[in-house]
């Protein structure tokens, strides 16, 4: 008996190993990074138009003053090494657990590239896993990216593209942009990465650049401005989601703009408009240095032709505060010192909240006036954008799609 329990033994340790391994493969294979996708099609017929703010899960108010305390700590408007990525992997890690998506996003960043914590891709991708099992579509095309470079997965471009187009078809805005950009070519090249199929592109692209996304804008203005068969209403519309892309912190569309109001172009109606072009040309260099920036109010102080240009004292710091968006700051009690009759009191004048919303007529025309400078002077906290290795946005180069840090 002790004998045939003794042979036995080394077959039942083998049906242990082979069970606790198939468990563990079976684990594996059910992770979201390892889903069954569908291949990606890049001569599709059809794409509904889905916007990622009807997917995404609310964000409490508290989540959200941690999530911005986070950029606070790491904004643009700071030197790079007086940025604080410990204490806002800390924020977001907390904002995270509150369920807040885009602080785990920007955590998932901070582990992806090793600020503030450890460099860990497998718990970035684990962050990401999370909250593709919540129907994010942001997280479906990050781990598009992860799969295309092989950050804590194996690298397939293959899978990369499959993520994408379930990221576009889910609402993306950022894979939206991608992709439209990839399948506007007018013949295919797979070997350098763009396909012919425009009228599906168009569609995407109007996708993206409807959930104001600056990279959705200047590939569709682009593709617009330099279709067959232009005409003045293709270049028209052009111009204004050149303009809009601007609002939306594309530093493409203002260094486009600033280069075709300086020359005879029929894109800006083949008129030569220095000063626009100035104006453009300052908006690009702000965007340069913080992407973070928006400009809800960009048509007070930029308005396009045939609206006359408000005065402008040349300083870049009063056009960009220009065009920001502000809101009247919210009513305060009165300080001991403003019951004092000796001196005047002064309110605290204008303030910036997120997320910036523009005032109404009335109130801009108080704030911006036509004919004079802008003298308010402004503290901001930005929000993310393209162009820089920590943006959320897609950033193209030698056909690669880089990873990224946060959203904004």
């Amino acid at each position: 008996m002790q004998r045939t329990a003794l042979r036995l033994w080394p077959a039942l340790v083998l049906a242990m190993v082979f069970a606790i391994f198939s468990l563990t493969a079976c684990n594996r294979i059910s992770l979201p990074r390892n889903i069954n996708l569908k291949a990606f099609d890049p001569h599709r017929a059809e794409f509904i138009c889905k916007y990622e703010a009807d997917a995404n899960p609310p964000i409490t108010s508290e989540a959200e003053a941690l999530f911005q305390q986070g950029l606070a700590a790491t904004s643009y408007d700071l030197w790079p090494d007086k940025r604080d990525y410990v204490n806002a992997a800390e924020l977001w890690k907390k904002a995270a657990d509150l369920g807040h998506w885009k602080a785990a996003m920007n955590l998932a960043g901070l582990y992806e590239q090793g600020l503030g914590v450890p460099r860990d891709t497998e718990q970035a991708v684990l962050i990401i896993e999370g909250l593709m099992k919540r129907g994010v579509p942001a997280a479906f095309d990050k781990m598009g990216t992860y799969h295309q470079r092989g950050i804590g997965v194996k690298g397939d471009t293959s899978r990369a593209y499959a993520f994408w187009q379930l990221a576009a078809d889910m609402g993306s805005s950022a894979a939206q942009a991608y992709l439209g950009a990839k399948l506007k070519g007018t013949y295919d090249n797979p070997g350098q990465g763009f396909w012919g199929n425009r009228e599906i592109a168009l569609k995407i692209l109007e996708c993206s650049f409807a959930q104001g996304s600056g990279d959705g804008a200047y590939e569709l203005a682009m593709t617009l401005a330099n279709r067959e068969g232009k005409t003045s209403e293709y270049y028209a519309r052009a111009l204004r989601i050149y303009h809009d892309g601007v609002k939306f912190g594309s530093k493409d569309c203002a260094r486009d703009l600033s280069v075709d109001f300086g020359e005879i172009e029929s894109l800006t109606g083949n008129t030569i408009d220095t000063a626009r072009a100035d104006r453009y040309r300052e908006l690009r260099a702000a965007l340069e240095l913080n992407p973070d920036l928006r400009f809800p109010n960009l048509d007070k102080v930029l308005p396009l032709p045939p609206d006359e240009l408000t005065t402008w004292d040349g300083q870049r710091e009063t056009l960009i505060d220009a065009a920001k968006g502000l809101v009247i700051a919210p009513k305060v009690q009165p300080t001991p010192g403003s019951q004092r009759t000796e001196r005047a009191h002064f309110t605290q004048g204008q303030v910036l909240r997120w997320p910036a919303q523009p005032l109404g007529a009335a109130e801009v025309d108080a704030l911006v006036p036509h004919g004079g400078k802008w003298m308010p002077r402004l503290y901001a906290v930005h929000r993310k954008s393209a162009g820089d290795p920590r943006s959320c946005s897609i950033v193209k180069f030698c056909g690669e799609r880089f990873s990224s840090i946060r959203l904004g």
